[in-house]
């Protein structure tokens, strides 16, 4: 199996959107909106100020995607890198396929003189937690907070 990482372009919405709701089913049992989800994957196209999408693909076909968005550190005058809506189809995990995004986003972070990468994960997703800390990833000591001024499903 070879897998080929490429930036995603528009045409890659409809997988994006159905991975994102894969995602949020397994995670998080949440049912998020299509056409919201939809209309907020198509806006990181139309403004390269919010990130961008890789797409992994597995011998030419969609397996896994994320989202990298930017998080400005005055304290180390540069971009933190925040990986978001990863996921690999259930055919393709525990193949490379992560490892692989994961690589490409970290030499193309190096690139562009970021200051890290950073990600949440769900505190009871113990396989993520243990897939992230493979690759070196580090627990932070912070807390993350939120208020929401828009609520979504369960």
């Amino acid at each position: 199996m070879s897998i080929a990482i490429r930036i995603a372009d528009p045409a890659d919405i409809p997988f994006l959107v159905e991975s994102n709701i894969a995602m949020a089913r397994e995670t998080e049992h949440k049912t998020l909106d299509r056409d919201v989800l939809t209309r907020g994957t198509r806006a990181v196209f139309e403004d390269v100020r919010r990130g961008f999408y890789l797409v992994a693909e597995c011998d030419g076909e969609p397996a896994g995607c994320l989202l990298i968005t930017y998080e400005w550190s005055d304290w180390r005058n540069g971009d933190w890198w925040w990986f978001q809506s990863v996921y690999v189809t259930p055919a393709a995990r525990r193949r490379g396929v992560f490892r692989a995004l994961y690589a490409d986003v970290e030499r193309r972070a190096r690139a562009a003189g970021a200051v890290g990468l950073r990600l949440y994960v769900e505190r009871d997703n113990a396989r993520a937690q243990q897939t992230y800390a493979s690759l070196g990833m580090e627990e932070e000591p912070y807390r993350m907070l939120r208020r929401g001024f828009i609520e979504f499903g369960p």
